[in-house]
């Protein structure tokens, strides 16, 4: 899982439900010759340090125009860069492109390469090269993230420009190219197969696949022809894959790891202040919520939906999972991401005497038995799933959990086979048409987040505002949209969290990005 404005939305991407207890950290390592192991477990060797990161789920994929979840898309961003990219605080910014230029009419937008970039097998990149990524993402049928800009050509002038020219504006086109989706990578796959270039992958990322085990860890290397020079100052990065929250925490407690990608809120006090450990954050991108198959007959019934959401406290949600570490989401976008309406919207929450008024209403007003979807080891969102239980036995309705491994959750609900789920949506680029198009627009990819949900008028405001430009008319656009699905609730959003990676105190330079992805370029032990 658009456009050059502010701080981006709900990663769209769609990830997984699952991320437990997983913490980032590094270890101080000896910088002369020999083999040793430091303090916190990482090794070093003549030099050479690595860098353990625990995360929950393996690798799967490295392809970046199909694959959208967490697991992979923060391992394809390690390998491949797009012309643009956007900082900590969602500014969009120049990457493999030194500069860009977006013409008075909004129709051409012209990249111009930087001096001397290289893919990690030493060979030149070129406009060319560039081209060739953009129009293969274009052409891929299976896009989990598609261009949908009215693109009319990709050209290069020359070896060194790419022009990008549109039969219509497109006000995300710009955050949209920032995605890890918009990738360069060789022309032609540099001779190879797609299959056998995904396999064994070449880029212009600070990093290179070495090993790799599917079901178990992924090892990268440092790209030595890496543009930013002297970068990355790690020369090994191992995603380790510890599926057991708990156990995470205690490796990176004991430096068996040097960080965690996803630490549960819970554990966030203690390994802030620990002795050896400390936390990273950064504003969130993200949103954790309940989704309605409105394809099952029960949660087709709008007042079903709103019964539910009536009879949930949200704010309990947030207290009871984030331990002062979130806010208690009343739209599909965090307050993170320009155009929330975070502090001003309506939302459907809170209010027993209107949930069973809501429930009269339905078609079920004697109630019904239906079963929320999860991911195991989540405790967080156990927790949830236990509060919405409560509540909905309130009006009749008896919900039992059913909870299934990470990779049967993803497999079920993105064949619709669910009731209701909970899962999390992250923005993957700095545009609120980013969360609105991927949870609200029946024709994309994800079928409005495998909710089937579709309402004409807001499909027809969603596509409006992709062509607006950013200003007022624009924010009325996401305004009404954001209060239709408060009203209509298709999900129930719970809580948007801080972005927290957790590390060892001998970390340096680690930037967390509000995606939930990181940047571990600048990292050191110190």
């Amino acid at each position: 899982m658009k456009k050059t404005s502010t701080i981006r939305a709900i990663r769209t991407a769609l990830t997984a439900a699952t991320a437990a207890v997983l913490a980032i950290s590094l270890a101080a390592c000896s910088q002369t010759g020999g083999s040793t192991t430091s303090a916190t477990g990482a090794s070093a060797s003549g030099g050479q340090t690595t860098f353990t990161y625990a995360r929950s789920a393996a690798v799967s994929s490295l392809n970046l125009w199909t694959e959208i979840t967490s697991n992979n898309a923060f391992a394809i961003d390690k390998i491949f860069e797009p012309l643009v990219s956007f900082d900590k605080n969602g500014k969009i910014i120049d990457w493999l492109a030194k500069s860009h230029q977006i013409s008075d009419d909004g129709l051409t937008y012209t990249f111009t390469l930087r001096d001397g970039l290289k893919f990690s097998n030493g060979k030149n990149v070129t406009a060319e090269d560039a081209v060739f990524s953009i129009q293969q993402h274009q052409a891929e049928k299976d896009a989990a993230l598609p261009l949908t800009a009215d693109i009319a050509s990709v050209t290069a002038p020359d070896e060194h420009t790419v022009e990008i020219k549109l039969n219509s504006p497109y006000t995300p086109l710009l955050a949209e190219l920032a995605n890890f989706s918009n990738g360069i990578v060789p022309k032609d796959f540099g001779g190879k197969s797609e299959a056998d270039f995904f396999a064994n992958p070449v880029g212009t990322g600070p990093f290179v696949v070495s090993k790799w085990d599917k079901s178990g860890d992924l090892t990268f290397t440092k790209n030595e022809n890496y543009w930013q020079k002297g970068k990355p100052g790690i020369s090994k990065l191992v995603y380790k894959l510890v599926e057991d929250g708990t156990q995470a925490v205690n490796q990176l407690k004991t430096g068996q790891v040097d960080g965690i990608e996803d630490p549960a809120l819970e554990n966030l006090d203690e390994l802030e202040n620990g002795n050896d450990t400390k936390v990273e954050t950064a504003g969130s991108w993200v949103t954790h919520t309940f989704f309605f198959n409105t394809a099952d007959e029960h949660f087709a019934d709008v007042h079903v939906r709103r019964a539910l959401a009536y009879a949930l406290n949200r704010a309990d949600v947030t207290k009871a999972v984030s331990f002062g570490h979130a806010d208690t989401a009343k739209t599909v976008l965090p307050k993170a991401i320009e155009y929330s309406t975070q502090d001003s919207i309506k939302p459907v929450d809170n209010d027993l005497a209107k949930a069973k008024e809501e429930i009269a209403q339905s078609k079920y007003p004697d109630g019904f038995e239906a079963k929320i979807l999860l991911a195991s080891g989540n405790n967080a969102y156990s927790q949830a799933a236990q509060l919405l239980q409560s509540a909905a036995a309130k009006v009749g309705v008896k919900l039992d959990i059913d909870s299934v491994d990470i990779a049967t959750f993803r497999s079920r609900f993105k064949a619709f086979d669910y009731q209701i789920m909970i899962n999390s949506a992250q923005a993957d680029y700095p545009d609120a048409d980013s969360i609105i198009d991927f949870q609200a627009d029946p024709d994309g990819f994800s079928k409005s987040y495998w909710t089937s949900y579709s309402n004409p008028e807001v499909t027809a405001e969603l596509k409006k505002a992709q062509v607006t430009p950013d200003g007022d008319e624009r924010a009325d656009l996401y305004e009404k949209i954001q209060q239709t699905l408060a009203d209509e609730v298709p999900y129930i959003p719970l809580y948007s969290p801080q972005i927290v990676k957790a590390l060892r105190k001998n970390v340096n330079g680690l930037e967390v990005l509000p995606n939930n992805s990181v940047r571990f370029q600048d990292v050191t032990l110190g």
